[in-house]
């Protein structure tokens, strides 16, 4: 019988690679997004472009509404900051963090993950070419997987071990697009942008824009991303 793994997917630059991964492994592939209320909500229409691409036996996108709570850019009438240094970026936790999102996002994943009896689920968090987000650090990750393992009845019979697999977690952007580039990934069909227009244009300024422009010319490959200004 297959192995089945359940893919966090955004339709952005590391998630996609993550599911290009999962599937190089020889996974069948649960992909879930999300419509969280965000600012960038055409992300989805790029995950579903790089969920037919990739061969998924599911995409689920899930309804909740993040932006009750606010509290970030990508959540609220707050501006998404633009053209940062990397000291900047660097310098404290951004504004585009959203509170508690992968603690959420990993929630349903667990819980689609036992409807599938799978003990498996990728999540393309980064913690090299990042915004210093604190849910996606390795002892993050090593800590919901201790819950998830309590948490869970197969867990809890002991019938499987849940793993939250994190493939990206040490890998600079270059060396994403480089993996990823090698799987076959085509990576116009993603969106790695805060703040598009409406056709899912990338702005070119947000922290997300500068790492991905950067990521493409440090690993030598052309970037096929539709930046409205450069």
């Amino acid at each position: 019988m297959p192995k089945k793994a359940v893919v966090l997917l955004s339709g952005g630059l590391d998630s996609t690679t993550t599911l290009a991964i999962a599937r190089s492994e020889g996974y069948d592939t649960y992909a879930m997004s999300f419509r969280y209320g965000q600012r960038h909500t055409v992300e989805l229409q790029f995950a579903e472009k790089v969920a037919n691409a990739l061969g998924v036996k599911q995409h689920t996108i899930v309804d909740i509404d993040l932006w009750v709570f606010g509290g970030s850019a990508l959540t609220a009438d707050i501006e998404v900051p633009k053209d940062r240094s990397d000291a900047e970026m660097g310098d404290s936790i951004p504004i585009t963090y959203v509170p508690a999102r992968n603690t959420i996002f990993l929630s349903y994943a667990l819980a689609w993950a036992e409807v599938l009896v799978t003990d498996t689920i990728f999540i393309g968090a980064n913690a090299v070419d990042y915004s210093g987000y604190p849910d996606c650090r390795p002892e993050y990750m090593e800590a919901y997987q201790r819950m998830a393992n309590l948490a869970t009845q197969a867990g809890v019979e002991g019938k499987t071990e849940m793993k939250i697999r994190a493939p990206l977690m040490e890998k600079t952007k270059a060396e994403i697009i480089q993996i990823g580039t090698a799987l076959g990934v085509d990576y116009s069909l993603t969106l790695s942008c805060y703040d598009p227009d409406a056709e899912g244009r990338a702005c070119g300024g947000c922290d997300s824009c500068l790492l991905r422009k950067r990521g493409f010319k440090e690993a030598g490959i052309p970037d096929p991303t539709h930046y409205m200004r450069h």
